[in-house]
């Protein structure tokens, strides 16, 4: 089921990445935050490592559980869109209770707000999520699961970062692991 979900929205993030379409110019003057640096090698593979940028110790104490194990879920690239997804299992007692995914799309051109609007596009209900520099959405889907999902580019490469957990989580819940993510990646 979280397969489903991270192929769906890294889908989704694609759409927005190779669309010839462009927003108005904004008539906003509030400077853009500058793209991050340039990854080192051992950094840009910890990038696309989960499970380092969000510690399962992190998702424990914003669900407020003990013993929460992080697992590296299954590889999800896509020769298509050029898409790389990673994602991190956090499991408690052997039940899932979230995963984090990343997607990088090396050689793609996209913003986030493109990214995130092809979401909200393809996710009836889904809502902004204020607090996050280049935005976010929060939805829940049919498959009964919650999921806030940000974007940013990172040395020019859009990247979508998405938590999945219970329906029952809130915005408000997932927001601080989302943020966590984006801030180490």
């Amino acid at each position: 089921m979280r397969t489903l979900v991270v192929a769906f929205v890294a889908f989704a993030a694609l759409t927005a990445c190779s669309s010839g379409d462009q927003p108005a110019p904004s008539s906003s003057a509030a400077p853009k935050p500058a793209p991050k640096p340039a990854p080192s090698s051992n950094a840009a593979a910890a990038a696309l490592d989960p499970c380092k940028l969000l510690p399962a110790e992190a998702v424990s104490k914003a669900l407020f559980l003990d013993n929460l194990k992080a697992v590296p879920g299954p590889v999800q690239d896509s020769a298509a869109n050029g898409g790389k997804a990673r994602s991190c299992e956090y499991q408690h007692d052997g039940k899932a209770a979230g995963a984090l995914a990343v997607t990088r799309y090396e050689g793609k051109q996209g913003k986030p707000a493109e990214m995130l609007a092809s979401i909200k596009k393809a996710k009836p209900g889904a809502t902004d999520v204020p607090g996050f520099p280049d935005g976010a959405v929060y939805y829940v889907d049919e498959q009964k699961t919650a999921t806030l999902a940000s974007a940013e580019l990172v040395s020019g490469t859009p990247v979508l970062i998405n938590y999945t957990g219970p329906a029952k989580m809130t915005a408000e819940q997932l927001a601080p692991l989302v943020k966590q993510a984006l801030a180490a990646s």
